[in-house]
C-alpha cells in the first residue's frame, strides 16, 4: 500500500479542492495515460487495486507509471466515541485529484491492449476518466 515513509506533520485539514489540474496535466512518459475528468480524493489501495488490474491485462509487458502518490493523511476516531476530545488517529493516506490530472501512463504495447488495460484499472477509481494517446504517438 503507497504511503509516505515519513511526514512532518502528522494530520492534516481537509481543505478545498477548486479548479483543473495545472501540474500533471500532460503525458510525460508514456504514450497512453488516464486522465481524471472528477474531483476526488484516491486512497493509497485504490491505487494499487488499479495498478494490478492494468499489469495483470497488460501481462507485464511494457511499461506502467503512477503519477499519483497518497501523501495526505485522513483521521479517524474510533467507533462509539462521544464528540469532541480532539482530532482522531490518521487512519490512512489519499491522493488530491483534481479534473485534468493524469492518474496512469503506459508504453510498450498496442493501443488495443493499452486501451482495455487502462479502462480495467479505471474501473477500480472512484473518479470519472478518459482515456488519453500521445500526440506525436504513431502505431508501429
Amino acid at each position: 500500500m503507497l504511503q509516505p515513509n515519513k511526514t512532518k506533520y502528522r494530520k492534516q485539514q481537509k481543505g478545498k479542492m477548486k479548479g483543473m489540474a495545472f501540474r500533471g496535466h500532460e503525458l510525460s512518459f508514456g504514450s497512453f495515460g488516464i486522465k481524471s475528468l472528477d474531483t476526488s480524493f484516491i486512497t493509497g489501495r485504490q491505487i494499487e487495486a488499479a495498478r494490478q488490474a492494468i499489469t495483470r491485462y497488460m501481462k507485464r509487458e511494457g511499461q506502467l507509471w503512477i503519477r499519483i502518490f497518497p501523501d495526505k493523511p485522513i483521521t479517524k476516531k474510533p467507533n462509539e466515541v462521544r464528540m469532541g476530545k480532539g482530532k482522531g488517529a490518521p487512519e490512512y493516506f489519499v491522493a488530491r485529484v483534481k479534473p485534468g490530472t493524469i492518474l496512469f501512463e503506459a508504453e510498450g504495447v498496442p493501443v488495443a491492449i493499452a486501451k482495455e488495460a487502462m479502462r480495467l484499472g479505471a474501473q477500480k477509481l472512484p473518479v470519472i476518466t478518459k482515456f488519453i494517446v500521445r500526440r506525436d504517438y504513431v502505431e508501429k
